[in-house]
């Protein structure tokens, strides 16, 4: 016993947030799925769906002691193995009003969809019993130690004073750089520049993206642990970032091709999402306006770069995870204060330029690991069971060749729902060697967290 009173209020509206952030898993799914060639759209849903079994099991196993029981300032211990010692009393460590057992399943949703995302960088090429290898492998080499980094008692980089609220070094961050990682060791796909690649269902995109806006409360305001002032604060600064962010994409899409595209406006939302979450809890509203604003010009621009480059991160996961990450990371060491939260610490506008420093060791850290886990983990795969399909496999589809099961059925649905997206949908279509302009707006790997 902990002598700490279980608060109902708390406890409901964590459990509550960590179901926000299992459906962000199914949001994702599809936001992927449908920014991919109907051949390898249920291969595409299955890399996010099978995360819910893969990591749900290894965090109980050991995923939450490695990340965090106290231990090492680089590793938690294993005194909660199996759960053991997770109990229904809360830890002061983490809460003093929610069960422990609470904590450690929202947890868990961070952990099952931080891998996730990784996969859109490399969709339509990867082989799946690899993928899973490499889901395992990457939850436990690194997203754990950098979950015990940045959140777990005892953790280097929370004993440095590094601000991340919800996830946007541990999560989008490290998922962005490893997929920049994998999208180069992979290789681009067969037909990458041979053949426009579209997105072939744009209704999944936007569906995709509306559950990542509604999970993304649970993921934000849900980090709080508490039903209270400061899950407000985070609640009003995630909205306000993804719409920002949301209208400046779509101005920028205007200005840029004189139309606004339905990828385009979905993608600049799940941008300033991204970009929000280290600092949602830390930051004052109008500070949120100006980090949607921001991060949408930024990973606008990063996708502009990659779309002239021979890298083929299949929907730009970098472009949008890994720099939006970084930078909400940063510019929470710039607009982070105490006026808004406490218990959080003054950033540079607040006369503390010393935090920006702090925020960008965490970044390096987890750029770092991030991409020393990578290769390290892919090239392990590669010597050993391989991870890139084969010429035939791509060509027929991972979702016939993988699974042995099709999204679709019939001989022309390639074309029926291929049809009319037309490369004014995105940057997600990459357009022949020849095309002297690239589209204007990516299509742009989804969230998290």
């Amino acid at each position: 016993m902990t002598g700490h009173t279980i608060s109902a209020g708390d406890t409901a509206w964590v459990l509550v947030s960590t179901a926000f952030v299992l459906i962000m898993v199914v949001g994702l799914a599809l936001f992927y799925g449908g920014l991919v060639r109907p051949k390898n759209a249920l291969n595409t849903l299955m890399m996010s769906v099978v995360a819910l079994g893969v990591i749900g099991v290894q965090w109980v196993l050991f995923g939450y002691s490695l990340a965090f029981h106290p231990g090492s300032p680089w590793l938690g211990g294993l005194g909660w193995v199996g759960f053991r010692g997770v109990g229904l009393e809360p830890d002061p460590t983490y809460s003093t009003a929610i069960p422990l057992q609470a904590h450690a399943m929202f947890q868990g949703m961070f952990a099952i969809i931080t891998p996730a995302l990784i996969s859109g960088a490399i969709v339509e090429r990867m082989r799946f019993r690899a993928y899973l290898v490499f889901l395992l492998l990457w939850a436990t080499l690194v997203y754990d130690p950098l979950a015990h980094w940045v959140w777990g008692a005892g953790g280097w980089l929370l004993a440095r004073g590094a601000l991340d609220f919800a996830g946007g070094t541990v999560v989008h961050l490290s998922a962005g750089v490893s997929a920049l990682i994998a999208a180069w060791m992979l290789g681009p796909r067969k037909d990458f520049r041979r053949a426009p690649l579209v997105p072939h269902n744009v209704p999944f995109v936007l569906l995709g993206a509306g559950l990542l806006w509604f999970g993304w409360f649970g993921f934000n305001a849900g980090s709080a642990l508490a039903a209270n002032g400061v899950a407000a604060l985070a609640f009003v600064n995630t909205n306000t970032a993804a719409a920002t962010a949301l209208a400046t994409w779509a101005l920028l899409d205007m200005v840029r091709t004189g139309k606004v595209t339905a990828v385009g406006v979905a993608t600049g939302a799940v941008v300033g999402l991204v970009g929000i979450t280290p600092a949602a809890g830390f930051v004052a509203p109008v500070a949120a306006i100006a980090m949607g604003l921001l991060c949408a010009c930024f990973s606008y621009f990063a996708i502009q770069l990659r779309s002239r480059s021979r890298l083929d991160d299949s929907l730009d996961v970098f472009s949008c995870h890994g720099i939006a990450g970084i930078a909400g990371a940063l510019l929470t060491g710039v607009f982070a204060s105490k006026a808004a939260n406490p218990a959080g610490a003054d950033g540079l506008l607040a006369g503390n330029p010393a935090q920006v420093g702090v925020q960008l060791v965490a970044v390096l850290a987890g750029v770092t690991i991030a991409a020393a886990g990578t290769v390290a983990i892919l090239s392990l795969l590669r010597a050993t069971i391989g991870v890139r399909a084969s010429v035939r496999q791509e060509l027929t589809g991972l979702d016939l060749s993988e699974h042995g099961e099709e999204a679709y059925f019939g001989s022309d649905i390639e074309s029926f729902v291929g049809g009319g997206t037309g490369a004014s949908l995105g940057q997600s279509v990459i357009m022949s060697a020849e095309a002297p302009e690239p589209p204007a707006t990516a299509a742009a790997a989804a969230v998290t967290s």
